[in-house]
């Protein structure tokens, strides 16, 4: 019998943990600072979730103003979805869902009208876990990924 995942508000002290689970997850990997910097402007949207107290996985979410991915000319307040990862050991438990809920509905607090992310195009689960939630695929982005891979990019407009 697994047992059961909280989800909660990343806080400094988990830092060191997620930092490892993005390395151990993830080819895309960011210092120190980048992970506080996100947490200091968004800490609402900066989810971790803990099996006992161990953190197992986090979500690292920020607002920017830019283009529509859906409505062609038009700047809006976009979430943007910046890095998701649960150890693999812990997936398949519904982790990634529960981050992916709470950083959602963070979103919506700074008011932004819609979210976005880039996924590898092979990354089949990760697309699916994403489409559950109501993103669709807006575009690709040829060798986006440093090792050439094509970006999907996937967006959902925000009920607020």
């Amino acid at each position: 019998m697994s047992e059961t995942h909280t989800v909660q508000g990343f806080e400094p002290k988990y830092l060191d943990e997620v930092v490892h689970i993005n390395w151990i997850c993830l080819p895309e990997n960011y210092d120190n600072s980048f992970f506080m910097d996100i947490y200091y402007h968004f800490p609402r949207s900066f989810v971790t979730a803990k099996v006992g107290e161990k953190v197992v996985g986090y979500i690292m979410c920020r607002v920017e103003t830019g283009f529509s991915e859906r409505k062609r000319f038009s700047l809006t307040r976009k979430g943007h979805v910046v890095s998701v990862a649960v150890l693999p050991e812990y997936r398949n438990r519904g982790i990634a869902s529960s981050l992916l809920e709470r950083a959602m509905e963070a979103l919506k607090e700074y008011r932004a009208t819609e979210t976005f992310l880039e996924v590898r195009v092979s990354n089949k689960a990760a697309i699916g876990l994403y489409e559950r939630f109501g993103f669709t695929k807006a575009r690709e982005i040829a060798g986006y990924y440093r090792d050439g891979e094509t970006a999907c990019v996937l967006v959902r407009l925000n009920n607020t």
